[in-house]
């Protein structure tokens, strides 16, 4: 999403409800995504359960889930999830060069087999809601079954993020890289 106006600003501090003061604390300046979903309180405390899930608690590397989150924003366009996960793909050890080259997906010949196999599944999952024989083949050579299965849970969570970012207008917050680049154009 490029260049969509907002069409909910995210939920100023002092419209929260007390659910939502609890769940962001003295946090008044959370995710504009997050504040975004604050519309929706309820939603919120599960959703954040489930994402904490993911990120903190699954079993795939961080590294193979930033790749998978950063694949699934580029293939939604969502400007939002996109720069956000740049910063924490290069945390979790994604080089510049590898963040770049998500762009240009699984057939870039400078992939491993293995990162080839995980972009594509994404790709797979955009595109038909499903990874074909052939992926799932190569998958299973690198991956345990739970790890399997958390792969379509990573790329189905930064696929809904996406539609929420893109459909609802949520700006990137200053300072991260616009969809597509591994910088800020800040720098």
């Amino acid at each position: 999403m490029s260049g969509r106006t907002r069409r909910i600003a995210p939920l100023a501090p002092d419209r929260w409800d007390e659910q939502t003061r609890e769940i962001f604390g003295s946090n008044d300046r959370p995710l504009n995504i997050l504040a975004t979903i604050a519309h929706h309180p309820r939603l919120l405390r599960p959703f954040l359960a489930f994402a904490a899930t993911l990120s903190v608690a699954g079993t795939l590397p961080r590294r193979i889930s930033e790749l998978l989150a950063l694949r699934a924003a580029w293939n939604c366009r969502s400007a939002f999830e996109w720069g956000h996960h740049v910063e924490y793909g290069r945390a979790a050890g994604l080089s510049e060069d590898e963040i770049r080259r998500v762009t240009a997906g699984p057939d870039d010949p400078a992939w491993s087999p293995g990162d080839r196999a995980l972009l594509r599944a994404a790709d797979e999952l955009h595109e038909s809601q499903d990874v074909t024989d052939e992926t799932w083949a190569r998958l299973r050579k690198d991956w345990e079954e739970a790890e399997l299965v958390e792969i379509p849970f990573v790329v189905g969570n930064y696929t809904m993020l996406s539609m929420v970012a893109n459909s609802t207008g949520v700006p990137l917050e200053e300072g991260l890289p616009p969809l597509g680049q591994s910088a800020s154009s800040n720098e």
